[in-house]
């Protein structure tokens, strides 16, 4: 059992090595969807994002590949967000103290032996996040109990948008880097024709030298949403695995005292 899930982590960490650092640096050209393996428990991300920040996003480039055949809704409109600056609090906190289902370290007899994995607050930051674009029609955003891959936006008028994690990978290059890339499907719920597609998230975090101020890391981060059509859109055999929408983000993160 143990020799088992030694090889099994192993084998996770060291997958598809440099595949992810090679797919932002061919950025936009991109034809396929990432090699990837299916969601297991939550993403850990390294020690050096512990804590709460306030992140500023910056979308610095968008792209629409298969136009004009093919348009997402919404991509014209979100060019009134290019080169400008949404800033939030974010926060990575010990698995612990988040009341889900964190897989199979949760499980282990031995789990006090083992140190707790960094990993996101996603209601928290799902909601500061969509509150930053979208102001007071974001009215709650919920992570299932049961999995920390599934998530629902809860917005005015009785929408709904839920997000389910089926897919990821990352890489840790070197102990100042680390990228990683997820995939989402995601239905929008409570309009008269509800939206389905997948989306793609790959992110290139890297630890910068330490503030002045604080004495703790800044960070920065290369992001890059892909948006791909549903085998149930009617265009999605003019697109197949190529992404309909491309949304590139410059991140930065300065650490913050404040709590919750």
């Amino acid at each position: 059992m143990g020799c088992v899930l030694l090889c099994w982590l192993l084998s996770i960490s060291t997958a598809h090595a440099g595949l992810l650092a090679d797919r932002l640096s061919a950025f936009p050209k991109w034809d396929t969807k990432p090699a990837v393996q299916a969601a297991d428990g939550d993403l850990e991300y390294p020690e050096w994002l512990l804590g709460t920040w306030t992140m500023t996003s910056t979308l610095v480039e968008l792209a629409a590949p298969l136009a004009p055949d093919v348009i997402t809704p919404g991509f014209d409109s979100n060019q009134q967000y290019l080169n400008q600056s949404i800033a939030c609090k974010v926060r990575f906190v010990p698995s612990s103290t988040l009341p889900t289902n964190h897989g199979l370290l949760s499980l282990l007899p031995f789990k006090g032996l083992i140190k707790d994995p960094v990993v996101s607050d996603r209601a928290f930051n799902g909601f500061n996040l969509a509150k930053a674009y979208l102001g007071d029609s974001v009215l709650a955003v919920n992570v299932d109990p049961r999995s920390p891959n599934r998530q629902m936006t809860l917005l005015e008028g009785g929408r709904q948008l839920i997000s389910v994690v089926t897919a990821r990978a990352f890489e840790t290059p070197d102990p100042e880097h680390f990228l990683t890339t997820e995939l989402f499907q995601q239905v929008f719920r409570g309009v008269p024709n509800p939206y389905l597609n997948q989306v793609e998230t790959t992110t290139a975090y890297q630890r910068l030298t330490a503030n002045p101020v604080t004495d703790q890391p800044t960070i920065e981060a290369d992001q890059v949403t892909a948006i791909y059509l549903s085998p149930q859109d009617p265009q999605y055999f003019k697109a197949g695995d190529r992404p309909a929408a491309l949304y590139r983000y410059h991140l930065e993160f300065v650490p913050t005292e404040e709590k919750g």
